[in-house]
């Protein structure tokens, strides 16, 4: 289920101070104002910009250019924007190390709005905090399951309780392959098209396997075993089926034993390939998760193997 991400001026300062070398300078009062995507674009400003009269943004940045434009209080004036200032901003942050304008600090404080300084260049800040916020309010969602990497693919297993999901992934970790997140992956889009997987911090290198119970897999196969995120490409989805109902199963799930067995599943606005694989005795899913990943890598280079066999059937059809 997916959830909007909102982040307070005072998380993004903790989060943030390091990397963008940030001092707080006023504004102190307005710690608990969010930061967020969920609103529609007509209904917000720019998350981020340069301060100026025309456009509004949610943090304004001042670099040495804009740091003279606004030097005097009269420049700050509410008349003198063509939206209202305090209620469209929520940060202020002054790069190059540069001195706030009086005007400026002022306004921040009547307004409860935090005023940050950071050491970095207005260009280097412009793009780092860009992409980190990005990161972090980036659309979110948490799907039951184990993500994998798998030939140096994201894939995620998906299934019924109970269905050996753990157990799938246990093997094919043994095989060489790489545990991501168990049990509650989070997936966030942080492009258009593109969801990545983060293991939460709580369940890194954690894989829990009924019978066994919880097994720390970094420490059992070495830290190149586990890794904290990976973009998610592919899902296996493991439906169970007793014996007597494998043959109909494998039928309902394939539809046409020619054609593509393949389906896509809809997270956060981005389709992903997905294949069905029956789980039943004396299957070895190991080895069809892998056959299904590298044949999905063969699609994804353009090669369809129906397609190519169909081609042949038809020739030699056409030569008798």
């Amino acid at each position: 289920m997916s959830s909007p991400v909102r982040l307070t001026v005072s998380e993004v300062f903790d989060e943030f101070q390091d990397d963008l070398k940030l001092r707080w300078v006023a504004g102190e009062d307005g710690g608990n104002r969010v930061l967020t995507r969920e609103l529609s674009v007509r209904q917000r400003p720019r998350l981020l910009g340069p301060l100026n009269f025309n456009s509004s943004n949610r943090i304004q940045l001042l670099g040495p250019a804009e740091t003279r434009v606004y030097h005097l209080p009269a420049e700050l004036e509410a008349n003198r924007f063509e939206f209202p200032l305090i209620d469209s901003c929520d940060l202020f942050i002054v790069t190059d190390d540069n001195e706030p304008p009086e005007g400026l600090i002022d306004l921040a404080n009547k307004a409860n709005i935090p005023l940050f300084v950071s050491r970095l260049r207005y260009a280097e800040l412009h793009k780092t905090l860009r992409y980190r916020l990005t990161q972090q309010l980036a659309e979110r969602e948490i799907i039951h399951g184990v993500m994998m990497d798998v030939h140096g693919n994201g894939v995620l297993i998906t299934g019924d309780a109970s269905v050996g999901k753990s157990e799938l992934a246990l093997e094919l970790i043994s095989r060489g392959h790489i545990l991501v997140a168990d049990d509650a992956p989070e997936f966030r889009r942080i492009a258009p098209g593109t969801l990545e997987c983060k293991c939460p911090a709580l369940l890194q290198d954690f894989l829990e396997v009924r019978g066994l119970g919880i097994l720390n897999i970094a420490r059992m196969y070495g830290d190149a075993a586990t890794r904290q995120r990976k973009i998610l490409r592919f899902i296996v989805h493991l439906q169970a089926a007793s014996g007597v109902d494998l043959e109909l199963t494998l039928d309902q799930t394939s539809n046409d034993r020619i054609g593509s067995p393949e389906q896509e599943q809809d997270i956060l606005g981005v389709s992903i390939p997905q294949r069905i694989i029956p789980v039943a005795p004396g299957r070895n899913l190991a080895v069809l998760v892998e056959a299904a990943v590298r044949e999905y890598i063969l699609r994804s280079g353009g090669y369809n193997a129906t397609n190519v066999f169909i081609q042949k059937q038809s020739k030699a059809i056409a030569q008798q």
